[in-house]
C-alpha cells in the first residue's frame, strides 16, 4: 500500500512568518533604540519607563494598521485581475487557451501537449488555471489582511515587552544591559526565523545584529546630543 506523500513547503508559511518575524523584530529594536534614547538623554527613570511602554503600544497600532493597509492592497489588486481574468475568459476564451498552453510551452511542454494541458485545466476550472499559472496566485500565499495584523501587532508587543523586561531588572548600568540584551534577543529571533524559513541561521543572526547595534548606537548619539544641548 501506498502512502500518500505529504511535503511542508517553506513557502507555506511566509505569509505569517514574515509578519511575526518583522513585528518581533522592529518591537525589539524599536522599543531598544527608544529607551536608550530617552536614557542617553535623561536620569529621569519614570520617564524612561513611560517611553518604552509608549513606544510598544504605539509600535503595535502602527504595525498592525500598516500590515492591514499594506495587505488589503494587495489583496484588493488580485481581486481586481480576477475580474478581469473572468471578463477576457468570457470574451475571448481561445486566445486564453493559447496563452495558457505558451506558458506551459516556456515551461518545456511540447506545443501539442502543452495544448492538450491547458484545454484539459480549463475544462476543470480556467479561472482557476490562469490565476496559478498566467497571475502567480494560489491559495497558499493569498493576502489575509486580518490575519496579517494581528499577527504584527501582537509580535511587535513581544518583542517590545523583552527591552521593557530588561529595563525593569536593570537598576544599574542600564544601558549596556538593555542594549546587550536587545541584541541577544534580535541575534535569537533571526536565528529562529531562519530556522522556520529554511535559510542559514548564523548570516541572518548577524545580520538583524548588525543593524540593531547600528539603530541603538545611533539613537543613544542623537539622544545624549539632544540632552546635552536641551536640557
Amino acid at each position: 500500500m501506498v502512502r500518500g506523500h505529504e511535503e511542508g513547503h517553506k513557502t507555506q508559511r511566509a505569509g505569517w512568518l514574515r509578519a511575526a518575524v518583522l513585528g518581533a523584530n522592529d518591537g525589539i529594536l524599536s522599543t531598544a533604540s527608544l529607551i536608550l534614547g530617552v536614557a542617553a538623554a535623561t536620569p529621569n527613570g519614570s520617564g524612561i519607563v513611560i517611553a518604552g511602554v509608549a513606544g510598544v503600544v504605539a509600535g503595535s497600532m502602527s504595525m498592525a494598521a500598516g500590515e492591514y493597509v499594506s495587505v488589503s492592497s494587495q489583496a484588493d489588486t488580485e481581486r481586481a485581475d480576477l475580474e478581469l481574468e473572468k471578463k477576457e475568459l468570457k470574451s475571448d476564451r481561445k486566445n486564453e487557451l493559447k496563452e495558457l498552453a505558451a506558458i506551459y510551452v516556456g515551461r518545456g511542454l511540447q506545443p501539442g501537449l502543452a495544448t492538450e494541458v491547458a484545454e484539459q485545466l480549463m475544462a476543470h476550472d480556467a479561472l482557476g488555471a490562469h490565476a496559478r499559472d498566467e497571475l502567480g496566485m494560489n491559495a497558499a500565499s493569498a493576502p489575509k489582511p486580518v490575519q496579517a495584523a494581528v499577527t504584527s501587532a501582537v509580535s511587535f508587543a513581544i518583542g517590545g515587552a523583552l527591552p521593557l523586561a530588561a529595563l525593569f531588572v536593570a537598576r544599574t548600568m542600564l544601558m549596556p544591559i538593555v542594549a546587550g540584551s536587545s541584541l541577544l534577543f534580535l541575534a535569537l529571533l533571526g536565528g529562529i526565523g531562519a530556522k522556520i524559513g529554511g535559510a542559514p541561521i548564523p548570516r541572518a543572526a548577524a545580520r538583524v545584529t548588525f543593524w540593531g547595534a547600528l539603530a541603538m548606537g545611533l539613537t543613544s548619539a542623537v539622544g545624549a546630543l539632544f540632552g546635552t544641548h536641551v536640557g
